[in-house]
């Protein structure tokens, strides 16, 4: 068995494989080190917004988080040290070009040539490895250091500089308070203001009872529960959300030509909700402007919008986010009759449970299409996950069969409750990267994680075709 990546999923998927008793399986990891997306965001200020009781393994508790929202090292540190326990398994500096079902296996090609057989393969690279970058006019022509929140240049001293943020998302919300000190002057360029709320953030002490730890995990949990429910029920409950963020904003920004720039346009929930206490002060500041006319193109000294001002800045950071709707992954993955996966998704990315694509035999996605959240943690998906890939793992051992493949018509009905649930939901009502071109959510998960739990508990064998060949008659 291979996995490829060694990020939260496929440490989650080795870890799990380990526990449950398997341990003929290799995990390819492109980089020189564990972590995914926190090990490559070390950006200013980098953390998460989930607590950490909550964004970690359920198998792998750790009880001495610095602080209750935990910042990128801590987190990195904790994978590293989880990772121990499979760090026989990976193979660093393993980049996968391309991967293909081949006589009952899967043929598994590495940059450089060499070749690796497997019965099953897990895609765990994730969703946010892709930055977005907007393809402005003149932006070649500009004189200063440019570069994405997701690869931060840490030789670039911001020192009094005229600094131009673009964007102000997830990413941003988290190193703009941290930049704003150092610049001499920071531009801030809005596109579309997000709803935030106020972050309970706190210095833990010491280490936590491990019942004190799990009361706290489900606690945080039912909250993520409660949160999901208040985006996705309806407007009422969505205007509750909407509320709590207007009070937070009013108590942070005094002046109210400011407050009313960041005054969100669309409903709490369609874009996603973000949590922060020093977003709001930090655009306050004397030297601060945020800037909400469109930007029209890059100049060789700034940047220029459509009432025809130019910002000056000597350095320019995307905060733009990534690209994922998509759901590209870095390899050409090749089905039964030579499809190509991407010719499969056409533009429009979809997987039963988010996990298996028909004529993709024994081929595993986790966090792919339709399984990211709107208000819980990500954690909670990719553990349910890891249970059924290695449900599915003992069903073709106790099967004898070498091929595992969901049937299209399952398949087809799981994408179609998907589009009638998410077609009027919250994400569908503005644009957003939970959005594919064709304006359909492939990226979120219409319910509660609770449903999701459920709905993977076990393996349906009815669901899906064993078979040991299926390059000769298809699907």
């Amino acid at each position: 068995m291979i996995v490829i990546g060694a990020g939260f999923g496929g440490l989650g998927v080795a870890l799990s494989l380990r526990r449950a008793g398997f341990d003929r399986f290799t995990v390819l990891e492109r980089a020189d080190g564990v972590g995914g997306v926190w090990r490559e965001n070390t950006y200013p200020g980098a953390a998460c917004d989930v607590p950490s009781s909550l964004y970690s393994y359920s198998f792998a508790p750790h009880h001495s988080w610095p602080r209750r929202y935990s910042a990128q090292p801590d987190i990195l540190a904790y994978l590293r040290r989880s990772a121990e326990e499979v760090r026989d398994r990976i193979r660093f500096g393993a980049t996968v070009v391309a991967a293909s079902f081949d006589g009952g296996r899967w043929r598994v090609e590495l940059a450089g040539g060499e070749v690796l057989e497997t019965d099953v393969l897990v895609s765990a690279v994730g969703q946010l490895n892709r930055p977005s970058v907007p393809a402005l006019p003149g932006l070649d022509g500009f004189e200063g250091p440019v570069f994405h929140s997701a690869r931060w240049r840490h030789d670039v001293d911001l020192d009094g500089k005229r600094v131009a943020v673009v964007g102000t998302g997830a990413s941003a919300v988290q190193f703009v308070p941290r930049i704003q000190p150092l610049a001499g002057h920071l531009t801030v360029f809005q596109r579309s203001a997000p709803h935030v709320l106020p972050k309970p953030d706190a210095r833990l002490r010491g280490r936590a009872h491990p019942w004190t730890a799990r009361a706290a995990r489900g606690g945080v949990w039912l909250a993520g529960e409660a949160l999901t429910g208040l985006l996705t029920a309806g407007r009422f409950s969505r205007g509750l959300v909407a509320g709590v963020a207007a009070a937070h904003r009013r108590l942070r920004v005094r002046d109210r030509d400011l407050r009313e720039r960041l005054r969100p346009r669309e409903q709490a929930g369609c874009k996603r909700v973000l949590f922060s206490n020093d977003w709001y002060p930090a655009l306050a500041a004397p030297n601060v402007d945020v800037v909400t006319e469109t930007i029209t193109g890059i100049t060789a000294r700034g940047v220029r919008t459509a009432d025809g001002r130019e910002h000056a800045a000597d350095v320019l950071i995307w905060g733009t986010g990534f690209e994922v709707a998509d759901f590209r992954l870095p390899m050409t993955v090749t089905g039964v009759d030579g499809r190509e996966l991407a010719d499969v998704w056409a533009g429009r990315p979809r997987a039963h449970l988010g996990m298996s694509v028909p004529g993709f035999p024994s081929f595993f996605l986790v966090y792919g299409p339709n399984t990211n959240l709107g208000g819980n943690s990500i954690v909670t998906m990719i553990e349910a996950q890891c249970r059924y890939v290695v449900a599915a793992v003992r069903h073709l051992a106790a099967s004898g069969a070498n091929a595992l493949d969901v049937r299209p018509d399952v398949a087809e009905a799981f994408d179609a409750e998907m589009r009638s649930r998410l077609a009027n939901g919250v994400w569908s009502g503005c644009g957003s990267w939970y959005r594919a071109d064709d304006g359909s959510v492939t990226t979120n998960w219409p319910g509660s994680t609770r449903e999701y739990l459920r709905r993977t508990a076990r393996l349906r064998a009815e669901d899906h075709v064993l078979t040991r060949d299926l390059t000769s008659e298809g699907v």
